[in-house]
């Protein structure tokens, strides 16, 4: 456990970037800086996007590089990790984001749930993984055959709090007039334009070109991701 003892200073209002900010300073201690990944350090926000698509170009083709998927990876950056993009992905079983990149332990930050939605926990998590951690894309990926924006479009009864979601996905079906297709690309640009505006901390790493927010459609049948204009 970590003792924390009280400060008799005068107490101070907490913002979210001087939370995230403390956080960075007990997770990521200064001794460690020597393990950070130098690839990720040295990427600017576009080389990483090409690097996604790469990846995702290789896996589609069937022919995978699966770099960084072994022990001396995961002990390499054990003693920090610096992903070089972040993600806001669907929890389906069908999209396992690492792997259909192309990506191995260390390289993506990645936060799920079901419909790619953008909620408080996921926009926290999400500006840990940009403004702290330093990731220089990041990425809403929705796909093929969603349940939950099939769900939502049809708009029944369902059982426990998966209808909690709709409010989030309602923009998107109303926009795509009850195609689930369409439904899904809407989704993505609403979720993006959400993280990118409503975050203080998102919008000021994309107005210093520090970060890039993109967005995608995976075909979980053929493992293509096509890039949605936002």
């Amino acid at each position: 456990m970590c003792d924390i003892q009280p400060s008799s200073a005068p107490s101070r209002s907490v913002t979210r970037r001087g939370l995230l900010a403390t956080l960075g300073g007990l997770i990521l201690p200064a001794s460690a800086a020597r393990a950070e990944n130098p690839r990720a350090q040295d990427m600017t926000p576009k080389e990483a996007l090409a690097l996604l698509y790469a990846g995702n170009k290789r896996f589609a083709a069937g022919k995978p590089d699966a770099p960084h998927r072994d022990l001396k990876r995961l002990k390499e950056i054990a003693p920090l990790q610096k992903p070089f993009a972040a993600f806001l992905g669907c929890a389906d079983s069908r999209v396992p984001i690492e792997i259909l990149f192309d990506q191995g332990f260390g390289d993506l930050f990645v936060t799920r749930i079901a419909g790619n939605v953008t909620t408080p926990e996921c926009i926290g998590s999400l500006e840990f993984g940009t403004h702290i951690l330093g990731a220089k894309v990041l990425y809403v990926l929705g796909h093929t055959n969603c349940g939950a924006v099939a769900a939502a479009v049809k708009g029944d009864a369902v059982p426990g709090q998966i209808s909690a979601l709709f409010q989030h996905l309602r923009p998107a079906v109303k926009i795509a007039k009850g195609n689930v297709a369409e439904a899904i690309r809407e989704n993505v640009k609403a979720q993006a334009t959400l993280l990118s505006e409503a975050s203080p901390v998102i919008a000021i790493l994309i107005r210093e070109k520090k970060l890039v927010v993109a967005g995608g459609v995976y075909e979980v049948s053929t493992g293509i991701v096509t890039a949605v204009e936002l």
